[in-house]
């Protein structure tokens, strides 16, 4: 099955469940583990899919981003997970707290249907406060398939996805003129 089959079963999962996913947890377990198991991620390995990993900020212990996938042992990319009918605009600042304390390149706000991808482009360390990568699973388009693919397990690489980000900062800003 390639991977445009496989997010067609995704958009239809989505469709088939968001009604019944009453909270975070079941938007967790309904749609945010399939999704990161179809980009080939072993969820069920704490040594790269790591639940609740440890994002401390400052002298505030205890902090933990909902998970975070690890490359060589190191978060790549940390992912914040809100119930599947939760307004997302709002939920950014938790997540950019986050980011700062961790070597990770890359964060991601979801809930399950939609899905933003944040770097640091503008200032190194410090979370961007806009993504470079905006998907509403029900509505994908055809370029976000392919930046989408770049994400999964098989294809990720850290400078190709920088690259592209930047280009899509740039080209997304132009657009906005």
């Amino acid at each position: 099955m390639d991977f445009q089959e496989q997010i067609s079963l995704y958009v239809k999962r989505i469709d088939e469940l968001s009604d019944k996913l009453l909270t975070e947890e079941a938007t967790k377990t309904a749609l945010i583990l399939p999704f990161f198991s179809m980009m080939g991620y072993d969820v069920f390995n704490p040594n790269e899919f790591v639940p609740e990993f440890n994002a401390d900020v400052g002298v505030k212990k205890g902090e933990k981003v909902d998970y975070a996938i690890c490359i060589n042992n190191e978060p790549a990319i940390l992912i914040e997970v809100k119930s599947i009918d939760t307004k997302l605009k709002k939920q950014v600042s938790q997540l950019y707290r986050y980011f700062s304390t961790t070597k990770a390149k890359f964060a991601i706000l979801t809930n399950g249907r939609y899905y933003k991808f944040y770097t640091d482009l503008d200032e190194k360390n410090k979370m961007d406060t806009h993504p470079f990568l905006d998907i509403d699973m029900l509505n994908i388009k055809d370029s976000q398939l392919t930046e989408l693919k770049k994400f999964t397990k098989a294809m990720f690489d850290v400078s190709t996805i920088l690259n592209i980000a930047s280009e899509m900062k740039y080209l997304n800003g132009f657009k906005s003129m």
